[in-house]
């Protein structure tokens, strides 16, 4: 049993993983202006990409916020798939969970971050829980309504996108013997994409 949910798992990781990277084909590298930005701080840049010492990739703040817009997709796509498909009771391993594999290969092979982060239902995980000023401002807004924040800090564009959370979510998340209120109920994910640095040429 252990066997087949290890290789269901890695499964689950290299298709996610294989559909991530496809993904990043289609974007298109570019610095045309973008309507209503809410990036909170600093400004875009006219550099399409460049390489840090450390080897990781780093691209335009433009370039930054259209991946993070497609891998909130891909990963919410994935995690439903994931519920859907794989996710019986106690015959699995949580998606959101097997998730985190993916997001640690991403960002091995790309220096791309992602994290769940608790909005208003209890964290499943102490790792859940924002802990970062962003963190915290992107759970109370997303809480409020908003889709997304933004934010430009520490050499990465950051961007916390709302996952509404429904059904079985809720009840696990909120506890079986509690009784829901009727407010919408979501959790965030957290993306961070290393850019290249604002230096004026």
């Amino acid at each position: 049993m252990n066997f087949m949910l290890t290789f269901r798992r890695r499964v689950i990781v290299g298709m996610a993983f294989a559909a991530f990277s496809g993904s990043l084909l289609f974007v298109e590298a570019s610095d045309e202006p973008v309507s209503d930005p809410k990036v909170v701080s600093a400004t875009t840049t006219t550099t399409d990409s460049e390489t840090s010492d450390q080897g990781v990739p780093r691209v335009s703040v433009t370039v930054a916020r259209d991946r993070a817009k497609l891998m909130h997709g891909m990963y919410l796509a994935t995690l439903h798939a994931m519920h859907d498909r794989y996710f019986h009771a106690d015959r699995a391993i949580v998606p959101a969970r097997a998730m985190e594999d993916v997001f640690s290969e991403v960002e091995r092979q790309t220096g791309s971050k992602a994290n769940w982060i608790s909005v208003n239902l209890r964290a499943m995980s102490i790792n859940h829980e924002p802990t970062t000023d962003f963190e915290k401002r992107a759970a109370k807004e997303i809480a409020a309504g908003a889709a997304d924040l933004e934010v430009i800090e520490d050499g990465f564009y950051r961007r916390a996108g709302a996952v509404p959370m429904s059904g079985g979510c809720v009840s696990c998340h909120g506890g079986f013997a509690n009784k829901p209120s009727k407010a919408e109920k979501f959790t965030g994910l957290v993306i961070s994409i290393p850019v290249v640095s604002e230096t004026p040429k």
